[in-house]
């Protein structure tokens, strides 16, 4: 009998609790739902509870926003309440959505762990010359190591969170858990956990991860969850907008020269840490060739170096501290490499270097490779795994 054309509301929900049972399936006993006081979390949570698991809800306390002066239009980089995940808002949001689900709710502040591996991680790869991306770090360090080993320690079987990615159990004589994009392509966060292990695939859930955003915002208005309507957040929690500035909160920038990249002087730099490869905007170049982009930086001489947008195309990278979501390198040599989040991807070939290094050599020259960013590895939606950008091949 063919689909009807046209679906009920009520029949919608119906099919979207339907895919999400194949994501919490394996769950029996205590989870800990890691909520951010967004949407997405707040339906993994109802949907835990609605398929009869022990759901505890967990907030992290990650940043202090009245010490670090936190405020709109304070004018020092650092995001207010306002937008920022994690903020104390979103801690009233999640504790809400846990008094509707009837779940309890508790807060584990991380604050010093936070600082330690992520912010000083963020404002040290700029200082090195280098583009950090801070949530993929927060995802390995504070989500799938501090906050699973308290989920565990606490007794819980699993973690779940609300990330839009799939995790495909052991079969067909396979023995180990593979990581995969999530359903909806437009909103897939599989780049950002190319650090997760065996182990901890095995204890994670991603309740959303085969339902698309919008089917998640339905649900959550269906249930009455005040947060179906709830904004995004900004992409990093503890910066508002100009990440140079939070950074000259903590370092004075020193002033140096902008060459072009015969050497020639062409302008005058306010610190290179306010630079990533690519940019245009916000350079003090007064000569009439331009346009210039950033190429890239050279920190012995204080010097960012710029040029034309045909020099930002590369055709290969060099990337470092690798991790393979199986456990070990896959047997072909032929990967999609993602360079950044919204990045489509290339077809690339990889090869093992000393010191546990690859190189990694496109199909096609990609634009803008960034020394710090992520390098993710795809055979189709199956994540293989991914390392840290250290250099581009020219």
């Amino acid at each position: 009998m063919a689909s009807p054309l046209f679906l009920s509301i009520e029949q919608v929900l119906v099919m979207t609790k339907e895919k999400a049972k194949k994501a919490v399936s394996p769950a029996k006993g205590r989870v800990v739902v890691a909520m951010s006081g967004g949407v997405d979390s707040s339906v993994a949570a109802a949907l835990l509870v609605e398929q009869g698991c022990e759901a505890v809800g967990i907030s992290m306390q990650l940043w202090d926003y009245s010490e670090q002066g936190g405020g709109e239009g304070n004018g020092s980089g650092v995001a207010s309440t306002a937008g920022s995940c994690c903020s104390l808002d979103d801690l009233y949001d999640a504790r809400r959505v846990c008094d509707k689900l009837g779940i309890p709710f508790y807060v584990a502040n991380m604050e010093e762990v936070f600082k330690r591996e992520v912010v000083d991680y963020f404002t040290g790869g700029y200082l090195g010359g280098e583009t950090p991306n801070p949530c993929v770090k927060c995802n390995e360090v504070m989500k799938f190591q501090a906050l699973m080993q308290r989920a565990m320690e606490s007794g819980a079987d699993y973690l779940a969170t609300g990330h839009y990615a799939r995790i495909e159990p052991p079969s067909d004589g396979a023995d180990t858990y593979r990581l995969l994009k999530g359903r909806d392509p437009n909103k897939d966060q599989s780049y950002f956990l190319f650090t997760m292990t065996q182990g901890q695939l095995a204890k994670t859930l991603f309740p959303v991860g085969d339902i698309r955003k919008d089917e998640v915002r339905r649900l959550a208005a269906k249930i009455g969850l005040k947060v179906a309507a709830k904004k995004e957040s900004q992409e990093i929690c503890f910066v508002e907008d100009d990440y140079g500035e939070f950074i000259s909160q903590k370092v004075k920038g020193r002033a140096g020269d902008i060459v072009a990249a015969e050497g020639r002087v062409v302008g005058r730099h306010r610190g290179l840490f306010r630079y990533t490869i690519g940019q245009r905007r916000g350079l003090d170049i007064k000569d009439g060739s331009g346009p210039y982009y950033v190429l890239g930086t050279d920190m012995e001489a204080n010097r960012l170096i710029v040029g034309k947008d045909a020099e930002l195309f590369s055709r290969g990278l060099i990337c470092r501290e690798i991790n393979w979501v199986s456990g070990a390198a896959p047997e072909s040599g032929e990967v999609t490499a993602k360079i950044r989040y919204r990045h489509e991807g290339v077809g690339a070939t990889i090869d093992s270097l000393e010191h546990g290094r690859l190189k990694v050599l496109f199909k096609k020259t990609q634009r803008s490779v960034t020394p710090g960013q992520a390098v993710v590895f795809y055979d189709g939606d199956i994540v293989l795994g991914g390392g840290w950008i250290e250099r581009a091949i020219k």
